[in-house]
């Protein structure tokens, strides 16, 4: 008998209306020709935050180099970082 051509595909069981998935692994690399993304948000602040942003940056450096002058102009301790980088998913074999 051929092989079907959804031989890879997730079986479903119509009599009992389930699917059933074979062992199926992806592996996330970062995509090379992507810049990542950063981005810090000043949070000191007892009854709100600051809410000071440093905008979209593309380095540590450039980020340090933000919350460095930030801490120096307002003396601001807390900081949460942001860093977005875009992978692309690879699948591997069905097991």
């Amino acid at each position: 008998m051929p092989d079907s051509p959804n031989a890879g595909a997730p079986v479903r069981d119509a009599s009992r209306g389930r699917y059933r998935f074979r062992e199926y692994r992806v592996t996330t690399v970062p995509d090379p020709l992507a810049l990542p993304t950063m981005e810090a948000v000043c949070v000191t602040g007892e009854e709100r935050s600051c809410g000071a942003t440093s905008g979209t940056l593309h380095t540590s450096d450039e980020l340090t180099r933000w919350i460095a002058g930030h801490r120096a102009q307002s003396g601001h301790e807390l900081y949460e970082q942001t860093v977005r980088a875009l992978v692309r998913a690879e699948p591997g074999p069905w097991h």
